[in-house]
């Protein structure tokens, strides 16, 4: 590819076409959604992702049990009928299969304390049975853009200054921290059952780590880290997780190249993050599940959301 890619829109309104695409850069769950949204709309895009793949935190593993297990994106944490949303398209079947928590009877080990699912506000949160979130994008919104995407495509400068935006990419690294500081002093750690509603008779235990809860994690090797956690585990169900135990998988998003962190808490004011997503000069759009309006906060429908709203901004610039 060339150095410099042109992009819509002009200084004098939106107009697109194959010589100048709407560019969206990353190929996670905004960018794909926003692509797919636009060329529902008839209009011409590119996607440049940094990675080899798309998905973004949105991964699965098949080759650990019998059905899919998600490695980042994991709930669906509205109502279901969220995918039929994200489709956007009434004659598509979507034959997608999920599984409802009951507040009432269904728990998780939140803080090593057993504690209802009500208590942790996942009233509404549902499982994928046999499939995952990355599944559901492969299925129903990648075949619309896929050939769109470019990978490998690192941007490292945009001038949106200009008559005609330029994006400069290249084979550098450049990461933009921008509006938010990590702290450590913040986390949440959960126990919960990953077979859970899945045709399975196999018994997975996934552990749900970010922020201060992880380091203790993450400063073990692999061996020691998995020592540790059944010893935690063998104090709570009287020495039976060691007894039981098979093999494991560990997903560390903090190394993960082009993504560096799991998601972002919702510390921050939401005035203040809205703000972060105004666009700029009407000429520069973002989305992403940081980009939040007050009502969510990262999950896959949030990005869903802010793609939304970019995309409903770019068609009404």
């Amino acid at each position: 590819m060339q150095p410099f890619l042109s992009a819509c829109t002009n200084k004098q309104g939106f107009k697109n076409d194959n010589t100048h695409p709407v560019v969206i850069i990353g190929a996670g769950a905004a960018g794909l959604i926003s692509g797919y949204l636009l060329k529902q709309q008839g209009v011409s895009v590119k996607i440049l992702e940094a990675a080899s793949n798309f998905g973004g935190r949105m991964k699965r593993t098949t080759t650990f049990a019998d059905f899919p297990i998600p490695l980042g994106a994991e709930w669906i944490h509205v109502k279901p009928n969220i995918l039929s949303e994200i489709v956007n398209d009434d004659s598509v079947n979507i034959d997608v299969k999920v599984e409802k928590y009951n507040p009432d009877i269904d728990c998780a080990l939140y803080e090593g304390e057993k504690i209802s699912i009500k208590q942790i506000e996942m009233n509404k949160e549902s499982k994928f049975v046999n499939s995952t979130w990355f599944d559901f994008f492969e299925q129903y919104i990648v075949p619309s853009v896929e050939k769109h995407i470019i990978y490998g495509a690192v941007v490292e400068k945009i001038d949106y200054l200009a008559d005609e935006i330029k994006i400069e990419t290249s084979d550098k690294v450049y990461l933009a921290l921008i509006g938010f500081n990590p702290t450590t002093n913040d986390g949440e750690k959960l126990y919960y059952d990953a077979a859970y509603g899945q045709n399975s008779n196999l018994h997975i235990l996934g552990l749900f780590a970010v922020g201060n809860e992880s380091l203790s994690y993450l400063r073990l090797t692999d061996e020691e880290r998995v020592k540790y956690i059944l010893h935690e585990l063998d104090k709570i169900f009287d020495g039976k997780a060691s007894a039981h135990y098979v093999k494991h998988i560990f997903q560390n998003w903090d190394i993960e190249p082009h993504i560096n962190g799991a998601y972002i808490r919702d510390n921050e004011d939401w005035t203040a993050v809205k703000k972060l997503g105004e666009s700029a000069d009407g000429r520069l759009f973002f989305a992403g599940d940081a980009y939040t309006d007050g009502e969510d906060w990262s999950a896959v429908n949030n990005a869903v959301h802010s793609a939304k709203r970019a995309v409903q901004a770019i068609m009404d610039s």
